[in-house]
């Protein structure tokens, strides 16, 4: 640490201090955390916004207060309330961390980031941020909000993602061995209220007297970014069936792989070229007389954008075929069908 920032991470913590937000998940300011709140919380917000996460966290700790009930859990019963989280293979393993702290470490969390990388879904980023807020250890936290605060203190002008070694030295060096977890808390609340991708405020940042970008007129270019690849598009066609008592018939996925265990409507393979009506009719779990509804599903995953068609049908009375089941519409809202499936339920209700 220069002579210069020796004093940034005081002043960062006496803004903390002041100006914290209250999240549910979050202890205040100099106060002991849970660790299970901690670790919860930080799995739901890998890639996803507080905003979004915020009413999750809540039923989730309303319903499973403790790690061991939620190891206790069936993983159905988990998948249902992360419906609509996105990214399920983190509901995934967050059961399975669950089960392996209250087996394995009899319900107490490894409290150092080697410990915490050997349960299922915990990566350099998340061990990190955990071992800091919830156990007080001097680790370097590097987020999206820390990533940005960071280049523009130091005006690192080379693009992500190659350059988060660099930033990650970087707050290393600024990050205080005395109230390491706040430090973290303290950047990342920076970045979301302060130090904004687009328009940073920098006249009210505490730290704009230790800041190259904000000093050299380039605090808004920053960080800069590596131009993305596009992204392709897949397409398909799902099936929508009905039964004589009103009921739709669903699938549950594979427990490994895209959507992982979660319940879906039966659709063909999602591919580059669209499926002929033959290969299309072939898939089906079915073989029926099917109306293809107009308009279509679309859905942006990670890495491609997927177009969905639909097609429907109704059959007097069927034995569910095999991996499938037949599910009563007003139940729907308790089965784990991910935003996708949800788009589908709701453009086949409006539809019809």
């Amino acid at each position: 640490m220069t002579k210069n920032n020796r004093d940034l991470p005081g002043a960062l913590l006496a803004w903390y201090d002041r100006h914290a937000r209250r999240l549910p998940w979050r202890a205040p300011p100099g106060a002991k955390p849970d660790p299970y709140r901690v670790w919860l919380s930080e799995i739901m917000l890998q890639q996803t916004t507080v905003v979004t996460v915020g009413p999750y966290f809540e039923r989730f700790v309303a319903r499973w207060p403790s790690v061991q009930a939620l190891a206790a859990s069936p993983l159905e019963e988990i998948l249902t309330e992360w419906a609509g989280l996105g990214y399920y293979a983190r509901a995934r393993n967050l059961h399975r961390a669950a089960q392996m702290v209250t087996d394995k470490f009899d319900g107490r969390f490894p409290d150092d980031e080697a410990g915490l990388k050997s349960l299922p879904g915990i990566g350099d980023y998340t061990a990190a941020a955990i071992a800091a807020i919830a156990f007080d250890r001097p680790a370097a936290v590097l987020d999206g909000n820390i990533e940005r605060v960071t280049s523009r203190l130091y005006a690192i002008t080379e693009p992500l993602p190659g350059v988060k070694p660099v930033l990650r030295r970087l707050v290393a060096e600024i990050t205080p061995r005395q109230r390491p977890g706040d430090f973290a808390q303290a950047m990342m609340d920076l970045g979301a209220t302060v130090c904004q991708p687009a328009r940073p405020r920098c006249l009210l940042c505490p730290l704009v007297r230790f800041c190259e970008g904000s000093a050299q007129g380039i605090a808004a270019e920053l960080p800069r970014k590596a131009a993305k690849k596009a992204r392709p598009t897949r397409h398909g066609i799902a099936f929508w069936i009905t039964d004589a008592q009103g009921r739709v018939l669903l699938r549950k996925r594979p427990e490994k792989g895209l959507l992982g265990s979660m319940t879906e409507i039966p659709s063909t393979d999602w591919r580059e070229d669209k499926p002929s009506q033959n290969a299309a009719a072939n898939a089906a779990p079915l073989a029926l007389d099917w109306s293809p509804l107009r308009g279509r599903v679309r859905h942006v995953f990670t890495h491609f954008s997927l177009e969905l068609e639909i097609w429907s049908a109704d059959v007097e009375e069927s034995a569910a075929p095999e991996d499938t089941f037949w599910c009563r519409l007003d139940d729907l809202g308790n089965q784990a069908l991910p935003s996708l499936m949800r788009k589908i339920v709701k453009h086949v209700l409006t539809a019809k």
